[in-house]
């Protein structure tokens, strides 16, 4: 069992699975808003397989925010920062309000050093040219140079958030590809990864006959002679199991 509490196999396959394919398989499960809307990845070229760690902002107000220096031992967002641990995924809450960054390079380092597996957030994130250099995937709704304390005021942590419309509670399954971020109940992933990964495989597989030029008729959704072709094919292949 990985320290994200699902399976070893279950987090290597999660990792081969497309978003697209991860929503597919958590609609059949009935749930229906689970891909975080309006992202952009920092770094596509990483994948993300997490377990959330949710940070959640509210509007600034005047007696609370006054200043730019943050105290560690109080902020709850620098607490955030020291409580985060190794294969977890920030998400943050900003309310989808991209007039301030919510975060920075400084902080993001820090995350990575205790072994945060992502970074996410609906609002801003200042630095972003040095924290496309980390090794940390990261998602963003855009960048803002100005920093959090002009526009968010950081409430508390590891409580149910929306994060781009999408409820995000802590210990939940956080996925990541060039495409976006899925979150799924941890009690969801094993299934989702074992069937999943098995879409990944037959699309694989039906992608390539479109490709040489078969109608997607009995091909797209497969007929049996499809299925049994396919089944042929997959038995030759490297495989996670």
């Amino acid at each position: 069992m990985s320290r994200l509490g699902i399976s070893d196999t279950t987090y290597k396959k999660l990792h081969h699975i497309s978003t697209a394919t991860l929503t597919t398989q958590l609609l059949k499960r009935g749930f229906r808003n689970t891909f975080v809307v309006g992202l952009t990845p920092l770094r596509p070229d990483l994948r993300m397989v997490g377990r959330a760690f949710t940070l959640r902002y509210v509007p600034i107000r005047e007696d609370l925010d006054k200043a730019v220096d943050y105290d560690n031992n109080s902020n709850v967002q620098r607490l955030a920062v020291e409580a985060v641990e190794a294969g977890d995924v920030l998400m943050i809450d900003a309310r989808s309000n991209v007039n301030a960054a919510s975060f920075g390079h400084i902080l993001a380092t820090r995350i990575l050093q205790r072994g945060a597996h992502g970074l996410v957030t609906d609002g801003g994130l200042r630095d972003t040219p040095a924290i496309q250099q980390l090794d940390l995937p990261t998602y963003i709704r855009q960048p803002h140079a100005t920093t959090s304390v002009t526009v968010h005021h950081p409430a508390d942590m590891n409580v149910p958030i929306g994060c781009g419309e999408v409820y995000v509670q802590a210990g939940d399954i956080v996925v990541g590809d060039a495409e976006g971020v899925v979150v799924m109940p941890v009690a969801a992933a094993d299934s989702v990864a074992e069937d999943g990964y098995e879409q990944e495989l037959l699309e694989t597989f039906l992608q390539q006959q479109v490709a040489e030029g078969a109608s997607i008729k009995g091909v797209y959704p497969p007929n049996d002679a499809m299925l049994e072709a396919y089944q042929h094919w997959r038995d030759t292949q490297d495989t996670i199991e």
